[in-house]
C-alpha cells in the first residue's frame, strides 16, 4: 500500500458538510468574474482559487502561445499539467519530454522544472497546484487581461527587468525559487 494513500490514514468519521462552501462552476470563456492574468507572454485564467477550495488546491487554465512558457523554477508544492490542446516541451531536472494533448505530467514538490510551447500553434493546459497559493503569486506579478485568449502586452526591456526583480522579491513568500536558465 502506498504510504501517502488516503487509505493509509487512520479511519475517522467525516466532518459535517460545510454549508458555507458552495458549488463553483467556472466558465472560462464567459464568466466575467474569473481573473485572466498575463505573465511571461502567457495567459492564465484562475478557474478555482484557494478561496474556492479552502486552500487545498488551485486550478488554472493556461493559454500558451508558440514560444511561451515559464522560466526554470521550483516550489515546495505539487503541480500537474494536463494538455488539452497542442503540446509542450517539459523540462524536468534537466530531462526534456514532449507532452501532447490528452497527456498529463506531474511535477513533485521542490523539483526544478519549466515548460515551453515549442510548436507552431497555441497550447492549452489545465494546471493544478496543491496546496493553493500559486494563483496569488501570478496575480501579484502579472497583468490583468480581459479574456482567457487575450495576449499580454509586450514588455519593454526595462519593464522585463522590473518584472524579474518583482518576481524574485515575491517568490519566497509563495514558496517558489526562480532558477537561472
Amino acid at each position: 500500500m502506498n504510504e501517502h494513500s488516503i487509505t493509509a490514514q487512520p479511519v475517522t468519521s467525516l466532518r459535517a458538510d460545510n454549508l458555507a462552501r458552495g458549488l463553483k462552476v467556472a466558465r472560462p470563456d464567459t464568466d466575467e468574474s474569473l481573473s485572466h492574468i498575463g505573465l511571461v507572454g502567457d495567459t492564465y485564467t484562475i478557474l478555482l482559487s484557494g478561496a474556492d477550495t479552502d486552500g487545498r488546491y488551485c486550478l488554472i487554465d493556461m493559454h500558451i502561445p508558440p514560444g511561451g512558457g515559464p522560466p526554470r523554477h521550483r516550489h515546495d508544492f505539487e503541480e500537474s499539467f494536463t494538455v488539452l490542446e497542442g503540446e509542450i516541451e517539459a523540462t524536468f531536472r534537466g530531462e526534456k519530454a514532449i507532452i501532447h494533448a490528452g497527456q498529463t505530467v506531474s511535477i513533485p514538490a521542490n523539483a526544478p522544472h519549466s515548460f515551453t510551447n515549442a510548436s507552431g500553434a497555441a497550447a492549452r493546459l489545465l494546471c493544478i497546484c496543491a496546496p493553493a497559493g500559486q494563483e496569488e503569486f501570478f496575480a501579484q506579478v502579472g497583468v490583468s487581461l480581459p479574456t482567457r485568449r487575450s495576449t499580454p502586452p509586450p514588455l519593454e526591456p526595462t519593464e522585463q527587468a522590473e518584472l524579474r526583480k518583482k518576481s524574485q522579491e515575491l517568490a519566497p513568500k509563495y514558496r517558489t525559487e526562480l532558477l537561472q536558465p
